[in-house]
């Protein structure tokens, strides 16, 4: 007994003194950023990050300036926060600072896939072809045709649907837009009926994935979550399987040709299968959450609700549903609505929080736009935040908590796309689906679907909140950094169908 205490006891010094030599061996070189090691050998800050993501940034940039290295759980993050010297790091004339091989890593824990060489230039190209001009036209048609589907239902327009319904905005936004959106990718089975049944059970799973998957990024589940985390990986990758392809109708060409790559490619069924859950998670997890910040910033605003509305009639006309029938508008509208455009561009300045990683490759020289060079080392990690070095930064974005509507507009009426800080032109204004390789490739898509189910939500129906008086809610401070934030809790609405007239 005696002796195994000692070697436990001895175990519990080397350990210790481990964990002491990773923190306090780096130590800051000439040139290099400020570095912040935290006061915790090897996690460093890790816990403060992880807690609250946007004020640790805050925090480190009133104390170290636009640029700072931070140690978090043994890896070391330079921040760079001055938007005008992104461009040296988004353009990489010098290929050091890498971002593929960070998302490989990050879809193989996620998601179960193994990448294929040649995978991520093919989910581009594809996305050029079908997500992108004519391709992006008739997915919109599928789209519209399945959110018809999911909100009215099979037989469409119902009688009692002009009664007033009470629903969760969040839970509402993201349901539809998750249903619609993955009937209109993945295909519909035979029977619609059965079909529906399907996607809200994929629904209910996808919200008990998406509620663990920040804390399982970052490693931070308990036991019970990580089993948990196991079961839905396999339920999806079952449910999800291509072998169910053969009993649906109308798979989207963009998700058939990626398909149709992988298995020309000689890649396995279940990695398929996996492949699915990934694109599954990448193309509905944020346009939901999306949706539910425009409308609520509109039912917050009655003059830009007002607005919206406004545009939606001159491009639309009065709409109005009979019993029986489906939202019949034409999709080509959706380029014709330029107040639209700017809430949501608005919309995501205030509601899209990205990461931006890029792995430096061999020691690299970062010059700032000031003209001061830095060094980064091999190994370390670049990263942006543009929510707060951007969509916040009140030279390029007056007032920028405030949700203003037409800030993208020009006296004209055109598109706004000039933005200066410091007398200079900033052209990263706005970067809600990243940029320069790891911009999303279905951004297009993206941005249609939410202006769809707005333009319907509006048109076709009287909206209000439970209770007028309940602000904006403030956002889950664990959604910092992954895309498309979530609120901190529900919003009460109401909504029915506006009575033929």
């Amino acid at each position: 007994m005696v002796l195994w205490s000692l070697v436990l006891g001895a175990l519990l010094v080397a350990t210790a003194g481990c964990l002491c030599l990773l923190g306090l061996l780096r130590q800051h070189r000439p040139q290099e950023p400020p570095l912040d090691k935290g006061s915790v050998p090897w996690l460093g800050h890790a816990m403060a990050f992880r807690k609250n993501m946007f004020e640790f940034l805050k925090c480190m940039r009133a104390k170290h300036g636009d640029v700072f290295t931070v140690q978090l759980g043994g890896q070391y993050f330079t921040f760079v926060m001055d938007p005008l010297s992104f461009g040296p790091i988004l353009k990489d004339v010098q290929r050091k600072l890498d971002f593929v091989k960070y998302a490989e890593k990050l879809v193989l824990k996620v998601f179960g896939y193994g990448s294929i060489q040649g995978d991520y230039r093919m989910i581009h190209s594809a996305s050029t072809k079908y997500l992108m001009g004519n391709g992006l036209e008739e997915l919109n048609r599928v789209m519209l045709e399945s959110l018809s589907l999911v909100i009215l239902g099979p037989m469409g327009h119902s009688p009692d649907a002009s009664c007033w319904r009470e629903d969760g905005l969040f839970h509402f936004c993201y349901k539809i837009l998750f249903k619609a959106g993955y009937l209109s990718l993945f295909g519909y089975m035979k029977d619609k009926e059965q079909g529906l049944l399907h996607a809200e059970e994929l629904f209910m799973q996808f919200r008990k994935f998406d509620r663990l998957f920040p804390r399982f990024v970052y490693s931070l589940l308990w036991p019970q979550e990580w089993l948990e985390i196991r079961r839905l990986q396999r339920l999806f990758h079952r449910m999800l399987s291509v072998e169910h392809n053969l009993e649906k109708d109308s798979i989207s060409s963009w998700m058939s040709h990626m398909l149709q790559f992988l298995r020309e490619h000689g890649v396995a069924l279940d990695m398929q299968d996996k492949f699915n859950f990934m694109m599954l998670w990448a193309s509905q997890g944020n346009t939901g959450p999306t949706c539910f910040w425009a409308l609520m910033f509109l039912l917050k605003h009655p003059e830009a609700m007002q607005a919206v509305r406004k545009e939606a009639t001159q491009v639309l006309g009065k709409a109005r549903l009979k019993t029986g029938q489906s939202f019949d508008l034409e999709v080509s509208a959706l380029h014709h609505t330029p107040v639209l455009d700017s809430v949501v561009e608005e919309t995501l300045r205030l509601g899209a929080a990205p990461t931006l990683l890029r792995v430096v490759h061999g020691d690299h020289t970062l010059q700032m736009a000031s003209g001061q060079e830095y060094l980064l080392r091999s190994g370390d990690i670049v990263a942006l935040f543009p929510y707060l070095s951007v969509h916040l930064d009140p030279d390029i974005h007056p007032e920028p908590t405030a949700f203003k509507y037409d800030r993208f507009l020009n006296p004209n009426g055109s598109r706004k796309v000039d933005f200066y800080k410091a007398g200079k032109k900033v052209h990263h204004y706005t970067m809600p689906w990243g940029s320069g390789v790891s911009i999303c490739p279905g951004r297009f898509l993206a941005i249609s679907e939410v202006k769809l189910f707005v333009l319907l939500m509006v048109t076709y129906f009287d909206l209000e909140l439970v209770d007028p008086d309940t602000p904006v809610p403030p956002v889950d401070p664990q959604r910092w950094g992954f895309g498309t934030t979530q609120p901190g809790h529900e919003v009460l609405f109401r909504y029915r169908l506006k009575p033929a007239e």
